[in-house]
């Protein structure tokens, strides 16, 4: 038997202005993006790893109305879940170029004391994310 991530959720508040932050600054490529019922989401692919996704959605895609206003009400202070890590072969490009994005930075890349060179920003919604590259 084999077991298979298939996607990740990432919540957000505004889909639209986390598409760049997405597609730009992490270079990931959109394949699908949709739209039903009053709410949003666009899946992000990754070129080396087929079949895998993440998706960004707003808090009411797939959820009751009262736990999307739960959600909301976490992504807008900055308190949903993650961190979210990504992995890279080259730390300082990927920091550079989410940089130039105007992502948020929350730290510029450092080797940690556990093994990796990493940094970390904020999304547009405030999502905490992560990229590594191995020691």
């Amino acid at each position: 038997m084999t077991i298979s991530l298939a996607y990740s959720p990432i919540t957000v508040d505004d889909v639209e202005a986390a598409i760049p932050f997405y597609r730009d600054g992490l270079g990931l490529e959109i394949v699908n993006d949709v739209s039903y019922e009053g709410t949003r989401w666009v899946s992000f692919g990754f070129a080396r790893q087929a079949g895998l996704a993440v998706v960004v959605s707003d808090p009411g895609a797939g959820r009751s109305p009262d736990d999307a206003e739960a959600l909301a009400r976490l992504v807008v202070k900055g308190a949903g879940p993650g961190p979210y890590v990504f992995t890279t072969d080259d730390l300082d490009a990927a920091f550079e170029r989410l940089r130039a994005s105007g992502a948020e930075v929350l730290q510029e890349p450092i080797a940690q004391d556990w093994g990796p060179r990493d940094c970390a920003f904020r999304d547009p919604a405030g999502n905490h994310i992560r990229i590594n590259q191995a020691a």
